[in-house]
């Protein structure tokens, strides 16, 4: 049996939601599935999702809203992701709220769950730094709201229960 490959896309402006997709993308080779982790700007301009047997799409909020260019993935390609199992994420509160309950996809993200017809969406903390861009990122930074709500293994919960439904599915199971 040929482990499932999957696309890891993410659309990020300050860093934090590309480190996320990266750790999905480690934790789904580390349960036996080929990954590959793609800016959505990147992901979009590829021709074909054949080589892709799942997609997982995610994107940080920003003023509750996903970055254009993961949206733009899921407009452009979604003639073949609703033919692929898809599951969401997005990263963004700046608090431990995404730790403490489910939190529904921002209207953006439930508007590409029901496109692509996702399997499921799932909410991380975010992380705001320093080097934050963008004037009002900054203002949350400078007011003392930033910091790193990310939980790792969270993240990693929610990417090997994909792993798990991927690879039973590839079983025939």
């Amino acid at each position: 049996m040929t482990p499932p490959h999957v696309l890891v896309a993410h659309g990020s402006k300050n860093g934090s939601t590309a480190e996320i997709a990266e750790w999905i993308g480690q934790d789904l080779r580390e349960s036996g599935l080929t990954a590959d982790v793609l800016p959505a700007a990147e992901a979009a301009s590829l021709d074909r999702l054949d080589a892709y047997d799942a997609v997982l799409l995610g994107s940080g909020l920003y003023a509750g809203r996903w970055v254009r260019e993961a949206t733009r993935f899921a407009r452009r390609h979604r003639h073949a992701l609703a033919r692929l199992p898809v599951w969401l994420f997005s990263s963004g509160p700046l608090d431990s709220s995404a730790e403490e309950r489910d939190i529904p996809p921002a209207p953006g993200a439930a508007r590409v769950a029901a496109l692509l017809d996702a399997r499921g969406h799932t909410t991380f903390g975010g992380r705001l730094g320093e080097d934050a861009r963008g004037f009002i990122a900054r203002q949350i930074v400078k007011q003392g709201k930033g910091g790193d709500f990310r939980d790792r293994e969270h993240i990693r919960r929610w990417t090997r229960s994909v792993a798990a439904e991927l690879t039973r599915a590839a079983q025939g199971t």
